[in-house]
């Protein structure tokens, strides 16, 4: 039987499809990527915010058409489907299957049981795992769900607490991903600064990257969520001296008014985000620094929006994403004082990315003339370019170099110099160093 899948959400979900797309793939499925031509279409859901629970949805609906022609499952699994299991059956008739995260580890015994095959009690596993971002990048999740208790943020009630991967077991995928050829491993969880904690009573984030560096096959590492409070000096220093390790620090501060930090729940203030910044450009001058933010967060006052925008136009991120605050049932915030107007969060949120474009455009016209280490991974359609990245882009997060394919080598998985000779919108033109 051919099966399909459709993965929403981040990437921390992305590695538990591919995890389920390798037990599908064991058990002698055929795996395609034309939902059209599946008989079982398997559905990874994200229920952190209204969109993305929206989004869930209509792909839902969307897939359930198939139904229609060749497909006779529809499974659907993930985070929505921990928080809303009830109220989807009974709007989702379409749907044969609805699988919890928490019953993943049954997850083969309930679709074997659907699919009436031989049962087969099997957990989710990377030994299965089926990379599914090429031949040259894998996502290293080193933790599952969550324990800061942000007042906004649903997933410590969906995903549990935060629980650290052991070390020895993240060090041998990640070895297995080098003997695949992947060059890229960008570590994940909800917050990889507090990798160990939990396990070992001492954050070891650093001591992981450090490990990580030895893997002969691996040149570029990055590890992604890292909280503000919790990025010390020695992980500032370990990223300063390990030439693997890209500097690029992926930092959601969420917002830079005490009040608002505080009705959030985050651990941090004003005063040690605006150290922490400059901390890290003053040791690392090249470092790359990225930020969420939430604009309209209840009792978010005309003032705490004016310091958070005054904020963004002096620290000029290299990257900036902008969250509108959405009610998640069953947060504190939810049932806050104060919410704000939807057009007063839209414009806000409209103003602040207006600015980031600008401050955008600015840096990256920064770039041009410049040389830069470049991933190749892929060419555009026509064949004219390749299409790579630098140290400075994460993967559908960032932009990309495009550079003019001028020669008749192979150089998929290769790096190589570029010279950057132009900029368009958040992406990078090169041309190859003579």
């Amino acid at each position: 039987m051919n099966v399909g899948f459709v993965s929403l959400g981040c990437s921390k979900n992305l590695v538990v499809t591919e995890e389920v797309i390798g037990l599908f793939k064991k058990h002698k499925f055929n795996i395609v990527n034309n939902e059209e031509d599946a008989n079982i279409i398997v559905i990874n859901t994200c229920g952190f915010i209204e969109s993305a629970k929206q989004e869930a949805i209509d792909t839902i609906l969307e897939m359930a058409q198939y139904k229609n022609g060749k497909c006779k499952y529809l499974i659907v699994i993930g985070c929505m489907v921990e928080r809303y299991e009830e109220e989807m059956k009974k709007a989702l008739p379409e749907v044969d299957l609805f699988i919890r995260i928490k019953d993943y580890n049954k997850i083969w015994t309930r679709i074997s049981e659907l699919l009436k095959t031989e049962i087969s009690n099997e957990c989710l596993s990377w030994e299965n795992r089926v990379i599914t971002t090429g031949n040259t990048m894998a996502y290293l999740k080193i933790a599952e769900g969550c324990s800061n208790y942000c007042t906004y943020c649903a997933i410590p009630k969906i995903q549990g607490k935060y629980i650290s991967r052991e070390f020895e077991e993240i060090m041998r995928e990640a070895k297995s991903l080098a003997k695949k050829g992947i060059k890229e491993l960008i570590v994940i969880a909800q917050d990889t600064t507090k990798y160990g904690i939990d396990l070992y009573v001492k954050p070891r984030l650093a001591e992981l990257l450090q490990e990580l560096c030895k893997i002969d096959g691996i040149e570029w590492i990055r590890f992604l969520y890292a909280y503000p409070e919790s990025i010390t000096d020695e992980l500032i220093e370990t990223v300063k001296r390990n030439d693997k390790i890209c500097k690029y620090f992926d930092i959601p501060i969420q917002h830079i008014s005490d009040e608002v930090l505080k009705r959030m729940n985050r651990k941090s203030d004003g005063e040690s985000i605006r150290k922490l910044i400059n901390k890290i450009r003053n040791q690392i001058p090249e470092a790359i620094l990225r930020t969420s933010l939430i604009v309209g967060f209840p009792g978010e006052t005309e003032d705490d929006f004016n310091k958070l925008y005054k904020f963004v136009r002096d620290t000029r991120f290299d990257k900036l994403g902008t969250f509108i605050y959405s009610k998640e049932d069953g947060t504190p915030a939810e049932k806050m004082e104060n919410q704000i107007h939807t057009n007063t969060k839209k414009a806000r949120y409209n103003k602040i990315m207006k600015l980031q474009q600008k401050i955008s455009e600015e840096i990256l016209k920064g770039k041009v003339g410049k040389t830069y280490k470049t991933l190749i991974e892929e060419k555009s359609f026509d064949g004219k370019y390749v299409i790579g990245r630098t140290y400075m882009d994460v993967p559908d997060e960032d932009g990309v170099v495009f550079i003019e394919n001028t020669t008749d080598k192979d150089l998929i998985g290769k790096f190589v110099d570029v010279d950057i000779i132009d900029v368009q919108k958040y992406d990078l033109i090169g041309k190859f160093e003579k």
